[in-house]
């Protein structure tokens, strides 16, 4: 009888073990193949894969275009890996997005969300990993919070962490802790969405490219 008992409990030890290691995978979003779970929203950026890469490059005249996730997600911890190939391009990754209803022939309508900025440090350093309100609002990260610093590292490639749990939104950029921003009223509008890998519109310059790599997820209980 004893033996039976223990058995049980071991089973039904493993069983439990097995439930949470699950709970905690990561994801990863990107199967570094082909765009399998991604569509594209807005924009006639063009998106590809190029050695275990999602490449983006821009194209003149295009307004700002939009890599989304099929899937959507609410809490969650985010990494990835970003590098611009051109300093001049301004980028983002979007959370917690949705569309707009579509106008006239629109497949879909306009992307709006928080974003987490990717920008190039420059010499005088910018604003990578601060919070903006796409088509929602528009800085998201106070004013007086937007430090301009170079934790970017330019023509690198560059570790972002990303962590949204209810309406508090953590960012890091290289092991920095960048925002750690509290938004009631984001959060009630935006409570869960797709993740976008932004392609910046850039009038009639470029073509600029950026590319992402190592892209995980881990949904939070």
């Amino acid at each position: 009888m004893r033996k039976k008992r223990f058995v049980l409990c071991s089973l039904l030890l493993l069983l439990a073990v097995g439930t949470w290691a699950k709970g905690n995978d990561w994801l990863s979003l990107f199967n570094e193949s082909n765009l399998n779970g991604w569509i594209q929203k807005n924009g006639e950026a063009s998106y590809w894969v190029e050695d275990g890469v999602i490449m983006g490059k821009t194209v003149a005249g295009s307004p700002n275009s939009f890599l989304c996730t099929e899937n959507e997600y609410d809490d969650f911890e985010l990494r990835f890996e970003v590098k611009l190939f051109d300093n001049e391009l301004n980028s983002g990754v979007q959370i917690r997005s949705t569309t707009k209803a579509p106008e006239g022939d629109e497949a879909f309508g306009r992307v709006n969300g928080p974003q987490v900025e990717i920008e190039a440090s420059g010499a005088k350093g910018a604003e990578a990993g601060y919070l903006y309100g796409e088509a929602c609002g528009g800085w998201m990260t106070p004013e007086e919070l937007r430090i301009p610093h170079k934790n970017f590292d330019d023509g690198q490639w560059n570790k972002y962490r990303i962590v949204a749990k209810g309406p508090r939104i953590q960012t890091w950029v290289n092991g920095k802790l960048i925002s750690d921003l509290v938004d009631e009223e984001k959060f009630k509008s935006h409570p869960s969405g797709f993740i976008g890998l932004q392609v910046h519109g850039v009038g009639d310059r470029g073509p600029y490219q950026v590319g992402w790599r190592n892209i995980r997820l881990k949904v939070l209980d």
